[in-house]
């Protein structure tokens, strides 16, 4: 190619680098762009980066920022260690390839050397006490106003009994028995309170919890404990009509002897103690409201088995549930058979 002028423009000359000023154009390089030229580099004065003199927005308006002091932190407080006797936590045995469960407070109790029996207290004896009292003015009314506070016995007598045991919830065995006990005071009611009803309604309801366990996928040994629990709950809830079918006088005696031992059973006494003054206080009612020998027969013997409900509601650190439902109730469906049995062994 040669140099000559095309198109009406100035004539071509290879680029060269620009020179930094005041020097010249290096050895062994093109010649310089001559001053006559057409074509000018728009971005020939991009190729230095600018300086900047002087103060800078952040230097010069902006004060210096000291660093804050650091305050020293105290050691936190190293809280000591807890007992590891009668601790109130869960505790725990050493692991096991098979397991291990759960150390009970009845177990930690008898390794402590302490008794794993926790009795019921004065609260739950009160309300037992209500309850004798409603059961002897129900009496005293008649029949049905009797069947009120009846319906209410055995309802606590089958929450409080799967409690006891363990098992919670445990809704199809507590139905269960509680349905056993209304078709029985339905039976004495047909039967003009007749105690074969409860005897059959007792029957047909072992009967029926033995079919309904066999149905049960559960394990063998869990479906016997769970038979055993039903069929117990449902016998206490039936047996407690048995109120519907003694005399409204003895109802009237029995309850208000059981309501009085249970309150002088839960003084602060010692035990043989407070059993001893519960018997003679219960006899006392007994006598007092009949007038008579057999009176205090029929108090005292419904408070011992009063006693024996109240000692099965207080086993093996049951719980504030079981002592408000079981440790109110069993006393009072315990002695229910001996209200009925002494009253005619006693007439």
């Amino acid at each position: 190619m040669t140099n000559q002028p095309y198109g009406g423009y100035g004539s071509y000359e290879p680029y060269q680098e620009p020179q930094a000023q005041g020097q010249g154009p290096a050895q062994g390089q093109g010649q310089a762009w001559p001053e006559n030229q057409a074509y000018v580099d728009p971005y020939a004065d991009q190729q230095y980066t600018q300086q900047w003199q002087g103060q800078t927005w952040e230097t010069q308006l902006q004060p210096p920022v000291a660093p804050a002091p650091v305050a020293p932190v105290a050691p936190a407080p190293v809280a000591p260690a807890p007992d590891p006797v009668g601790a109130d936590g869960p505790e725990y045995g050493p692991a096991t390839l098979g397991g291990n469960s759960r150390v009970t407070d009845a177990q930690r109790a008898r390794a402590e050397g302490r008794s794993p029996i926790i009795e019921p207290g004065m609260q739950p004896a009160v309300l037992t006490a209500l309850l004798g009292l409603l059961l002897a003015g129900g009496a005293a009314l008649g029949t049905y106003a009797l069947l009120v506070p009846l319906v209410v016995l055995q309802g606590l007598t089958a929450a409080g009994w799967f409690r006891l045991n363990g098992m919670w919830p445990a809704r199809q065995g507590i139905a269960l028995g509680f349905l056993g006990a209304l078709a029985a005071d339905a039976a004495l009611l047909v039967s003009d309170r007749s105690p074969a009803a409860i005897l059959g309604t007792l029957g047909v309801w072992v009967l029926l919890s033995l079919v309904l366990q066999l149905r049960s996928h559960a394990d063998p040994d869990e479906r016997m404990y769970g038979l055993t629990a039903t069929v117990v709950a449902a016998a206490l809830a039936i047996v407690a009509g048995g109120y519907l079918a003694a005399d409204a006088d003895a109802v009237t005696v029995g309850a208000v002897a059981v309501a009085a031992g249970m309150v002088a059973r839960a003084l602060p006494l010692p035990t043989p103690v407070s059993v001893v003054v519960a018997l003679l206080v219960a006899a006392g009612a007994g006598f007092a409201l009949d007038g008579s020998a057999a009176g205090a027969g029929l108090g005292a013997g419904a408070a011992v088995c009063a006693l024996i409900g109240h000692r099965v509601a207080s086993y093996d650190y049951p719980s504030r549930f079981v002592h408000f439902t079981a440790g109110v109730a069993l006393p009072l469906a315990v002695a229910a058979p001996a209200v009925y049995a002494l009253a005619r062994l006693l007439d």
